[in-house]
C-alpha cells in the first residue's frame, strides 16, 4: 500500500482495526480485552515491504522450572495456522517483565518467537489480520 504510515492506519481504522501503537515501518494493532482496556495483540502491520508480524508467547510464570528452550518450544508450538499460511519464522527471544514500581526488579520473563509474512495487497493484508487475530498467541498451562 503506498503512501504515507496515515494512509495505512486511516485504511486499518476503516476496516474494523483498533491501533495499540506505532513505530517506524510497524503498526501494532490492539485486543479490546474490555470495552475500556486495549492490550497489545502481538499482531503488527509492516510498510516496507507490506506485511504482518505476529509474535507468539510463553511466560516463565506460568511454566515453574521449565527452561528457555522448553518455553521458546512451547511458543513454536502455536504456530501451526501460520506456517500453513506462509509465514516464517523472523527471531526468537527473551524479554524481562520488570516491575513498574522498581525497574530493577524482574516480575516475569516472556519467551518471544516472532513470525512474518509478506502480502500482496489490501485484501490479502486484511483477510491475514482477521486470520492472525483470531489465533491463540500465548501458550497456556495443560
Amino acid at each position: 500500500m503506498p503512501g504515507p504510515p496515515s494512509t495505512l492506519k486511516k485504511s486499518l481504522i476503516t476496516e474494523g482495526f483498533e491501533i495499540y501503537r506505532t513505530a517506524p515501518n510497524l503498526i501494532t494493532l490492539a485486543d479490546r480485552v474490555r470495552d475500556n482496556l486495549l492490550m497489545d495483540s502481538g499482531v503488527g502491520v509492516c510498510e516496507e515491504p507490506l506485511g504482518i508480524r505476529v509474535v507468539l508467547r510463553a511466560q516463565s510464570s506460568n511454566f515453574p522450572g521449565e527452561g528457555s528452550d522448553g518455553l521458546f518450544a512451547r511458543a513454536r508450538g502455536l504456530s501451526a495456522e501460520l506456517l500453513s499460511r506462509g509465514y516464517i519464522e523472523v527471531s526468537a527471544q527473551a524479554v524481562p517483565v520488570a516491575d513498574p514500581g522498581d525497574r530493577t526488579r524482574t516480575l516475569d520473563t516472556w519467551y518471544e518467537v516472532t513470525y512474518s509474512v509478506e502480502v500482496a495487497g489490501d485484501a490479502m493484508l486484511y483477510s491475514e489480520l482477521r486470520v492472525a487475530m483470531g489465533l491463540n498467541k500465548n501458550a497456556e498451562r495443560a
